[in-house]
């Protein structure tokens, strides 16, 4: 009985594991896609908080964690890495990342806003034709 216990117990630690271990909490599906016009939009709206809005910081942070889920989600697949879509949004993003890795308390610069708009737009444009 001891050892049946002992088994059960083990075969449902590794059930939750498994099971929390492949849920999705930053909310990326695994659609490249979808995933990237959804940052998009975060992103997006986390640049045009004015500097004097208190949502501003959890938005900076939030947006960050998010920059550091897509690039991990999918620099790895070779697939993506042709696409000119990808290859922007990286460039985008490593500009965002940068940006609030070295001054986190300032608001993002008309001039970065606007270069990080533009390459937005080329994303969804690339997104739309299929590459």
């Amino acid at each position: 009985m001891k050892r049946y216990l002992s088994r059960l117990l083990a075969l449902v630690l590794v059930a939750a594991v498994a099971l929390v271990g492949c849920s999705s909490p930053n909310g990326l599906t695994g659609n490249y896609r979808e995933d990237t016009l959804s940052v998009i939009s975060t992103l997006k709206a986390a640049i045009d908080l004015p500097q004097d809005d208190p949502a501003r910081i959890p938005a900076q942070n939030s947006a960050r964690q998010l920059i550091n889920d897509f690039a991990s989600r999918y620099r790895q697949d070779s697939s993506l890495t042709k696409l000119s879509s990808f290859t922007t949004m990286r460039t985008a993003l490593n500009s965002l990342a940068g940006h609030y890795s070295s001054y986190p308390n300032r608001p993002v610069p008309q001039k970065l806003k606007d270069r990080v708009a533009q390459e937005f737009q080329q994303v969804e444009l690339s997104l739309k034709r299929g590459t």
